[in-house]
């Protein structure tokens, strides 16, 4: 598959079939995510692949406590949209695949130099550890693609961060970012559509 067949057939997938995905895929598709650009190829990321059903369903039990101890606003739409929310962020417990990566935080070479606190720098930079990551992440979706696969992209579970950090034994000083379910899609894609950025492009020349 091209790359621009690639991108354009990219869309987020919930419902999976129960095929089985073959590990030999995920350990590529893991592959080709390391190769994304970092900063000053610090390369933060570690990738933890989980298939273990019961592992899941607690990782999903854990986000939807979180999600339960929620403060709720007097609003009649209030309850569905917490119910909405909850199947959102753990649907992930019946995909055959979920991938968590989590990050360290990026030594910048300015804390040698600079009398700032690591996390000042980092925010004054724009948490350039963040960005390396998302762009890992879109090449791990993107090789999906090109396998076969649909995949999601998961910040909701991270409202239990703590809770799943334990489960998945991540200690300090890595943290859990976020979440990718993989799997055959369980029904043809519905590609969504995308407003053309090209249309609104701002040229400075």
């Amino acid at each position: 598959m091209e790359l621009k067949e690639a991108i354009e057939k990219r869309t987020s997938i919930r419902n999976f079939s129960d095929e089985k995905v073959d590990m030999a895929h995920i350990r590529e598709m893991i592959r080709l995510a390391g190769l994304a650009p970092s900063v000053n190829n610090f390369q933060p990321w570690k990738y933890i692949v989980i298939t273990n059903k019961q592992l899941m369903n607690k990782m999903a039990n854990k986000v939807m406590g979180k999600i339960r101890d929620l403060p709720i606003k007097k609003s009649i739409a209030a309850n569905n949209i917490k119910s909405q929310v909850t199947w959102f962020s753990t649907f992930f417990q019946n995909a055959p695949v979920v991938i968590a990566l989590s990050v360290e935080p990026y030594e910048s070479v300015l804390e040698k130099g600079v009398d700032l606190p690591k996390d000042e720098i980092n925010k004054s930079r724009n948490y350039p550890d963040i960005q390396s990551a998302g762009a890992s992440i879109q090449n791990l979706l993107l090789s999906a693609v090109d396998m076969g696969y649909g995949a999601c992209w998961l910040s909701g579970p991270m409202v239990a961060r703590e809770e799943l950090e334990s489960l998945l034994e991540i200690q300090s000083p890595w943290r859990l970012l976020t979440f990718v379910a993989v799997g055959i899609p369980k029904s043809p894609p519905h590609i969504k559509e995308k407003m053309n950025l090209a249309d609104n492009l701002k040229i400075l020349d």
